[in-house]
């Protein structure tokens, strides 16, 4: 797991959107997602980052940590190309738990996440991790909550 670096933004764009609309036939652009134009400024700002895993330098997943104040975190943006999921890459697994060591280590106390009914593989993913479902009336004021987000999760960092 590296850190984003400027320049990489088109092809973390060419990573997400696919998944986003053709895997899961969500009407979403790069244009309705302006964080991915401007990773530095909104992700790597306070304690948050976002990284990316690559494979021959090709970037094939994506997770962020943003930073929400109050020691708490939002996760986002958490994607990986199909070739790639489970075993025996385990890329998934392996960026998760970067992201929750990172977290720990820059003062986290909880980490959420809003993902949509669609990702069916990714809430079975995220509960075997340790987190659990809340309501959206549950999550923090400031949490960046996504238009397609229907399912919150939260997971306590000891």
């Amino acid at each position: 797991m590296t850190p984003f670096q400027p320049g990489e933004e088109q092809a973390v764009i060419d990573l997400i959107v696919p998944i986003q609309r053709d895997e899961f036939g969500i009407a979403i652009s790069a244009a309705d997602q302006p964080d991915l134009l401007a990773i530095p400024t909104f992700y790597q700002s306070g304690q948050g980052d976002f990284w990316v895993a690559k494979v021959a330098d090709r970037i094939v997943g994506t997770i962020s940590l943003k930073d929400i104040g109050q020691g708490q975190g939002a996760l986002r943006k958490m994607f990986v190309a199909a070739p790639y999921r489970g075993q025996p890459h385990r890329i998934a697994a392996r960026l998760l738990d970067h992201l929750l060591a990172q977290a720990r280590d820059r003062g986290f106390r909880e980490i959420f996440l809003g993902t949509t009914d669609k990702f069916h593989a990714a809430h079975r993913f995220y509960e075997k991790q340790g987190f659990r479902e809340v309501t959206a009336e549950a999550l923090p004021a400031n949490f960046p909550r996504m238009a397609v987000d229907t399912r919150f999760y939260v997971r306590a960092l000891a």
